[in-house]
């Protein structure tokens, strides 16, 4: 449409251009004659109708491209509206469906909620009417409190009439009989307690040792004070010895061991209760008859060169068990303290041996009871670092590793189980029972410790003359390696139910006073003999 206007502003200009250059050329040629400008009138007529007849059909033109735009315009204005209407309607309809659906949804709560009050209502109505059956038989129970004091009352003055006591001596009396029988009863309950206790615990306690076991064998190693090396022939003694056994003087001297040549074949045995300095003479001899050059010069470099050699080994061994076991994190001190363990031995039995065990039986057991096994494994690893210090200390093996894992960053709980696992620190954690278990285990099994025989007989006799401190004893029997405890008692001092107080009175005691491995089964034995002479 603009176009159109434009075209008739143009049309209209031309138009007005050629009337004025005519009337221009009308003035210029007024002194022309009639001719020229009749002639000139004609063309001027004749340029006036063209150009109205341009004008005409511009005109025509623009209007007609007028009505052909607007025609499109209300076409589009049109599909516009209609597309506009039916968004507006399927909005419209979906809002609708919306609203249809929560009203559904609150016509439900709203029924849910008459249920609901209607049940409201009804346990109202019950409380209430329980209420005042309540109140009905506290009243009744009042009432027959009072009833009974009277009664009572009654009772105890024909009591105290009949009896010729007052009430407080008969109550101190009564208090007296019943303190007794309280005290009897107490102890014969408590024993039915333990050994119900025992009797629902034992069961998932033992399968749980049992499993744990199972699945951590492991091999026992049985050392003692001595090595023995072996020679190629006899004739090496004589190199070793020296002359005028100054070579021999000299190992002793530097190993800190005695070496015993006697007449045992092909063979000299190191004595020496550190087992870290019998290695070191074991190796340190190896190298000097391997090398053939043996006197007091060359031996002390060899063994300065062994004691080099064997702490790098250490330090390796504490190591490889540190990843073998999956440990990390460890200060290095510590896993030296663990390479030292492997020539140290208890009882017979290899602490590294040992405290690899007790760290596997820790994860087990942790794991088992839903508890961390990490750190279960590693206070199982570092239990016995105590027993290889490198300087004697006062304390116990117990509390010097507490203070070595407390020294060198280890866990509070770490430290706790390591320092309680022999009773001498309270347990504050839930792993240092399990530690002090798992150490039990492993040391108690068939064939993992060797006993000193003085310890052992001791123990024994501690058990007997512990038995025989009770009133009643005849005589006392420790038997099965100190696993049970009979007891003979007099049958005319001990009764059958004392003879069961007293039974579990001397377990008791034991388990106070006497440390010992595993169990002590306590059997009192009382006997009644009738005896006769026919003469």
């Amino acid at each position: 449409m603009d176009n159109t206007i434009i075209i008739i502003i143009a049309a209209s200009a031309a138009v007005v251009s050629a009337i004025v250059g005519l009337l221009v050329g009308r003035s210029i040629t007024q002194k022309s004659n009639l001719d020229i400008e009749k002639k000139a009138e004609e063309e001027l007529n004749k340029k006036l109708a063209d150009a109205q007849a341009t004008a005409d059909k511009l005109l025509a033109d623009a209007k007609r491209n007028a009505d052909n735009v607007k025609r499109d315009k209300e076409l589009q204005a049109k599909e516009h509206f209609i597309q506009q209407k039916s968004k507006h309607e399927s909005e419209v309809a979906e809002r609708n469906k919306k609203v249809v659906e929560k009203e559904a949804q609150l016509k439900v709560l709203q029924t849910e909620v008459s249920l609901r009050t209607a049940e409201v209502s009804k346990k109202e109505k019950e409380v209430e009417s329980l209420k005042e059956n309540l109140n009905k038989q506290l009243e009744l129970v009042n009432t027959k409190n009072d009833q009974l004091k009277k009664s009572h009352e009654i009772f105890v003055g024909k009591l105290e009439q009949i009896s010729a006591l007052t009430k407080e001596d008969a109550k101190k009396e009564l208090v007296e009989t019943m303190t007794k029988e309280a005290e009897a009863e107490a102890l014969s309950l408590t024993k039915v307690l333990i050994d119900e206790a025992k009797s629902k615990a034992n069961k998932e306690a033992k399968k749980i040792i049992i499993q744990t076991i199972q699945r951590t064998a492991a091999e026992n190693a049985i050392e003692n004070t001595v090595s023995v090396f072996n020679l190629d022939s006899d004739e090496q003694k004589g190199q070793i010895i020296g002359r005028e056994g100054r070579n021999i003087r000299a190992l002793e001297s530097a190993t800190g061991c005695e070496f015993v040549v006697d007449d045992t074949p092909e063979a000299i045995i190191i004595s020496g209760y550190d087992p870290i300095r019998r290695e070191i003479a074991r190796l340190s001899l190896q190298r000097l008859v391997t090398d053939g050059r043996i006197h007091p010069a060359r031996i002390e470099e060899v063994v300065a060169k062994i004691k080099k050699q064997l702490e790098e080994h250490i330090l390796e061994i504490g190591e490889r068990t540190v990843i073998d076991l999956g440990i990390q994190g460890l200060h290095q001190e510590l896993i030296r303290y663990v390479g030292r363990m492997r020539f140290r031995s208890s009882y017979g039995q290899n602490l590294l041996q040992h405290s690899r065990e007790v760290a596997n039986l820790c994860a087990t057991m942790a794991a088992e009871l839903g508890l961390n096994p990490k750190l279960a494994k590693r206070a199982g690893l570092l239990h016995d670092i105590g027993k290889v210090p490198d300087e004697e200390s006062e304390l116990s093996h117990a509390l010097l590793g507490a203070k070595l894992c407390e020294k060198y960053g280890e866990h509070a709980a770490i430290v706790n189980a390591v320092g309680a696992h022999h009773d001498e620190m309270e347990m504050k954690y839930v792993i240092s029972p399990i530690i002090q278990a798992c150490d039990a285990i492993s040391g108690a099994r068939p064939g993992a410790r060797r006993e000193i025989m003085e310890g052992y007989l001791k123990r024994i006799k501690d058990l007997e003359i512990l038995a025989q401190s009770f009133d009643g004893v005849d005589k006392a029997y420790a038997i099965q390696a100190g696993r049970e405890l009979r007891v003979i008692v007099e049958a005319d001092k001990i009764d059958d139910k004392k003879s069961e107080e007293m039974s579990f009175a001397i377990s008791q005691k034991i388990e106070k006073e006497m440390t010992y491995p595993g169990q002590v089964k306590v059997t009192v034995i009382r006997e009644k003999r009738s005896v006769s002479v026919a003469r």
